[in-house]
C-alpha cells in the first residue's frame, strides 16, 4: 500500500525543531531581529485553534513585537475582560478588525482606517472616534474563521467595529492568497492600525520590515527543505454539495 504524500509531508514538517517563542520552524525564526515596541493602543490577538500555518502566519511574532499585547487561542469567551485576561472598564473603546461584506472602497471616504456601524455604514465623526480607542482586538485565521470567531463572541458588538482600506495588497503575494484585495496579515493589519491610531509611522516600518524579512526568509529555504512549502487546501465536499443541490 503506499503512503499519502501529505502525511509523510505532514510528518517531515514535525520533525524540524521549532522557536520556542514565534513557534516558527528554526530556519525560519527571526526573532534575533525583533524590534521591541512601546504601545499605548493595547492589543488583543484572538486566533482560532485551527488556524496552524506556522510557517507563514503572523500571530506570535506580532505580539512578541509589542509591550502591550495578549495572543488568545481558541473560539470564544464570554467577554472582552476575559479574553484579555484583565478588566475594562469601557469596551466600547476597543475596536474590533473585522471586515466581512464591507469594504471601504465602496464608502465615501479616502481614509485607510474607517469606523463603522452594525449595518456596515460609516460613522459620523471618525476622528472623534478614532482618536479615542484605547485597545484593538485583531482576529487571526481564514475568512470563515475569523467570520466564526466574529458570530461566536457577541461582546464584540459592544466595541467599534473598524475595516483597513489599505493602498497596497498583502506582502504574501503568491505565498498566501487572500481572498480579498483588501486581505492582509495580522502584522500588516496591526501595522496599519496601530501605526495610525498612535500616529507613529515607526509601528508601521519595523512590523512590515520584520514581515519582510520572513518572507525572504522563507523564500531561502523552502527549496532545500520542501517539507515547509504551504500544504494544499482540503477540499470542503460537503460545501460543494451544498452548491450542488442549489443548482
Amino acid at each position: 500500500m503506499s503512503k499519502n504524500p501529505q502525511s509523510k509531508a505532514d510528518a517531515d514538517e514535525d520533525m524540524v525543531p521549532e522557536c520556542p517563542d514565534c513557534g516558527k520552524a528554526l530556519p525560519l525564526c527571526i526573532c534575533e531581529s525583533i524590534t521591541p515596541i512601546e504601545n499605548k493602543v493595547s492589543l488583543l490577538i484572538l486566533q482560532h485553534p485551527q488556524e496552524q500555518d506556522r510557517n507563514l502566519g503572523t500571530a506570535r511574532l506580532t505580539a512578541l513585537h509589542f509591550g502591550d499585547a495578549v495572543l488568545k487561542i481558541g473560539l470564544s469567551w464570554p467577554s472582552l475582560s476575559k479574553a484579555l485576561g484583565r478588566p475594562v472598564d469601557d469596551p466600547s473603546r476597543w475596536a474590533v478588525l473585522y471586515l466581512g461584506s464591507a469594504k471601504v472602497s465602496d464608502l465615501d471616504t479616502e481614509s485607510e482606517i474607517v469606523a463603522i456601524n452594525r449595518k456596515g455604514e460609516i460613522e459620523p465623526h471618525q476622528r472623534a472616534i478614532l482618536s479615542d480607542i484605547e485597545g484593538i482586538v485583531l482576529l487571526d485565521g481564514t475568512w470563515s474563521q475569523a467570520k466564526a470567531l466574529w458570530w461566536r463572541n457577541a461582546w464584540m458588538l459592544k466595541c467599534q467595529r473598524v475595516i483597513l482600506g489599505p493602498k497596497r495588497p498583502s506582502r504574501y503575494g503568491k505565498l498566501r492568497k487572500e481572498p480579498r484585495a483588501d486581505g492582509l496579515a495580522t502584522i500588516e493589519a496591526a501595522a496599519m492600525l496601530l501605526a495610525g491610531l498612535e500616529k507613529r509611522p515607526d509601528i508601521a516600518e519595523t512590523l512590515n520590515g520584520c514581515f519582510e524579512r520572513l518572507l525572504a526568509r522563507y523564500r531561502e529555504v523552502q527549496t532545500s527543505m520542501p517539507e515547509l512549502a504551504p500544504k494544499p487546501k482540503k477540499r470542503d465536499w460537503r460545501r460543494k454539495g451544498v452548491k450542488a443541490r442549489a443548482k
